[in-house]
C-alpha cells in the first residue's frame, strides 16, 4: 500500500505500508512471524485502517496537501469517511455503484419493541434509498464537459455531474455530502465527497481526477525505480526497499522542481511544434541524466543531455501528429 503526494507539478511516493494477512497473526504462524521479522507489536489490520495510519503521519509531519483521493477499496469503507471528516480532511471517495444514498434527508426512528413496548436500542432509517448508479441517470442532472488536463492526444476531456445527496453512517449519523459523478467513453466513476457546499464543480473534477497521477507513481516506482525487482523474506528488508524507492522519488522530484525554477522553457517552441502545451522532464529522463553523473558512467553528459532532448522533441512530434489527424490534417 502507497501514499503519494501529486501537486500539479510533481507527483511522488511519500509513505508505505505492508499488508500482512489475518491469519499470519493467528497462534499457528507465529513461527512464521518470527522467521521473517515481523514486530512483536503488529497485529492484524485492515487496508482502510493502515491508510488511515499513513494519512495521520503525513499530518503530524506537517506535509501540506488540500485533500485525499481514494479507490473504492478505501472509499467504500464508511469508517474511513467518518474519521477524514471529523479530522476536518477533504476527501473524494470513489464508491461501488450500489452504494445506496438519498435524495431527501431521512429520518432516524427508534421503533418500539413488541413485547415491552418500549423503544428499541437499534435505530431505523426511514427513507427513500438509491443507488448511485439510479441518481446517475437522473434527468435534471446538470452535465458539464470539463478539460482536466493535456495528454500526448490533445487534451483529456470528461463529462461530470453531481448533486448534493444524504448518507447514512455507523452511529447512527446522518451527513449531507457531494455525490460527483464523471462519465468517460468506457466507464462512469462514482464518488463520493465531503467538500464544502460551495466548491466549484470544475475544482472538484480537477482534484477527483489526479488519481492518474497516483498511479503514474506506482509505475514509475516499478518501471524506473526497480520497485518491481524487489526480492527478500525479511520484514525489514522490506521496509528498507521501501524508504530507498522513496528517497530516489524525491530525489527526482527535487530535481524536476530544481529545473523547472532555474531552465524555463522556450516559449517559441510552443509556436514551432504547433502544440498548447510542452512535455515536463520525465522519471526516465533523470535517469538518463544520472547515467552520465555517476562513478562509472555508461554515457557522457553530452550524450545523455541528447538523449533526453531527442525523447523530449518525439514526444512533442507525436502530440502534433495526433493533433493533426484530430483535425483532419496531414503531417507536414
Amino acid at each position: 500500500m502507497f501514499l503519494s503526494l501529486v501537486t500539479p507539478q510533481v507527483n511522488t511516493w511519500i509513505d508505505g505500508e505492508l499488508f500482512i494477512p489475518a491469519h499470519w497473526f493467528e497462534e499457528q504462524s507465529a513461527e512464521k512471524r518470527k522467521m521473517v521479522g515481523i514486530p512483536n507489536q503488529r497485529s492484524f489490520q485492515t487496508k482502510p485502517e493502515l491508510g488511515w495510519q499513513m494519512i495521520q503521519r503525513v499530518c503530524e509531519r506537517g506535509i501540506a496537501f488540500q485533500a485525499v483521493l481514494m479507490d473504492s477499496l478505501y472509499g467504500r469503507n464508511e469508517a474511513l469517511r467518518q474519521q477524514m471528516d471529523k479530522a476536518k480532511l477533504e476527501y473524494y471517495a470513489d464508491v461501488p455503484v450500489s452504494t445506496q444514498v438519498y435524495l431527501e434527508k431521512p429520518n432516524i426512528v427508534y421503533p418500539l419493541t413488541r413485547k415491552r413496548g418500549v423503544p428499541s436500542k437499534k435505530p431505523v432509517i426511514e427513507g427513500d434509498p438509491y443507488e448511485v448508479q439510479s441518481v446517475g441517470r437522473q434527468p435534471t442532472l446538470l452535465w458539464e464537459t470539463i478539460r482536466l488536463r493535456p495528454n500526448e492526444r490533445g487534451f483529456l476531456e470528461a463529462q461530470f455531474a453531481r448533486c448534493r445527496v444524504w448518507v447514512a453512517y455507523p452511529g447512527p449519523e446522518l451527513r449531507q455530502e457531494w455525490l460527483l459523478i464523471r462519465k468517460d467513453p468506457t466507464q462512469i466513476t462514482y464518488v463520493l465527497s465531503n467538500a464544502p457546499e460551495d466548491t466549484l464543480l470544475q475544482q472538484m473534477a480537477w482534484r477527483k481526477s489526479q488519481r492518474y497521477l497516483i498511479e503514474r507513481s506506482h509505475q514509475d516506482a516499478k518501471d524506473e525505480l526497480g520497485w518491481d525487482e524487489f526480492q527478500a523474506r525479511k520484514y525489514r528488508a522490506w521496509e528498507h526497499h521501501l524508504a530507498l524507492t522513496i528517497l530516489a522519488s524525491w530525489f527526482i522530484t527535487e530535481t524536476r522542481l530544481d529545473w523547472q525554477q532555474r531552465l524555463k522553457q522556450d516559449p517559441t517552441l510552443l509556436e514551432k511544434y504547433e502544440v498548447e502545451v510542452l512535455p515536463q522532464l520525465s522519471v526516465g529522463n533523470v535517469r538518463e541524466l544520472l547515467r552520465a553523473a555517476l562513478p562509472l558512467p555508461q554515457l557522457s553528459s553530452e550524450e545523455a543531455a541528447q538523449l533526453v532532448v531527442t525523447h523530449l522533441v518525439n514526444r512533442t512530434r507525436s502530440r502534433k501528429s495526433r493533433l493533426r489527424k484530430a483535425k483532419g490534417r496531414p503531417d507536414a
